[in-house]
């Protein structure tokens, strides 16, 4: 990895579902930067590995389950943090998920309920239970996508609920000002078990990366610079903002 700053020394981050991929990768930028990290994700056993990896590596690290989706489990994330470490000052809420390929038109209600309730409330749910403990210049950001801006075939219904969180970005923005900055960052494709099919189906990978200016796809380590810098005192003067990070893939004017 490049040489890196200090930029989060002193800091506390929770991180939502980040054992692996772009999750992980933003909690140890986060680590390696200097903030103490608190990662989660559904199994113990993803957990426990997640935080061997960050402590091997010297970062002050906390594991916890947490599946977004369990109101108990979302109110131990927080206050087990606060008990330990007294403080919040970064919260990444990037837990997502995916269960179609269907059209939006075909997709049945149960999918629907889960993909906005996973996508977009659980962020919300977890900012009400947390929002008190924030510190005065801390910071939130939504990992969206590119998908939230042309949502894809077969990723329609997945796009939707992230173009979602670009709109919660712009008010929770205003909502939370001046003490918190609100900002989003929009990954393009990248090769992660959550987006198996770019690892599995070397067409669709290879189509993708046409599409991009920079002709390869992006790494976690990319999206976790990314955040970095918009969680960090870097974009002090920066809120309400959304960074696509997709390699120059067309995403808007």
């Amino acid at each position: 990895m490049e040489k890196i700053g200090k930029r989060f020394v002193g800091k506390v981050a929770i991180i939502t579902a980040s054992t692996q991929g772009i999750g992980f990768g933003i909690a140890e930028r986060l680590g390696l930067e200097g903030a103490t990290v608190v990662i989660s994700s559904r199994r113990q056993k993803n957990v426990d590995e997640a935080v061997k990896k960050l402590k091997d590596q010297g970062i002050e690290a906390l594991g916890l389950v947490c599946h977004v989706s369990n109101p108990q489990q979302r109110k131990d994330l927080i206050d087990k943090t606060i008990e330990k470490y007294g403080k919040i000052d970064v919260i990444v809420c990037n837990a997502a998920a995916n269960p179609t390929v269907e059209g939006i038109l075909e997709t049945k209600e149960p999918v629907l309920d889960k993909l906005w309730e996973i996508n977009v409330k659980t962020s919300i749910l977890l900012l009400q239970e947390a929002a008190r403990h924030l510190q005065k210049g801390s910071s939130v950001l939504f990992v969206s996508s590119i998908t939230g801006y042309q949502p894809p075939q077969g990723l329609a219904m997945y796009g939707v609920t992230k173009t979602a969180l670009l709109g919660l970005t712009k008010a929770l923005a205003s909502e939370m000002a001046p003490d918190t900055r609100v900002n989003c960052v929009a990954p393009g494709f990248v090769p992660t078990n959550f987006a198996s099919f770019l690892t599995t189906n070397e067409s669709i990978k290879d189509s993708l990366v046409e599409k991009t200016l920079l002709k390869r796809l992006g790494t976690t380590q990319d999206m976790a610079a990314a955040a970095a810098y918009l969680a960090s005192d870097d974009a002090s003067y920066v809120t309400g903002e959304i960074l696509v990070i997709a390699g120059g893939t067309h995403s808007r004017l």
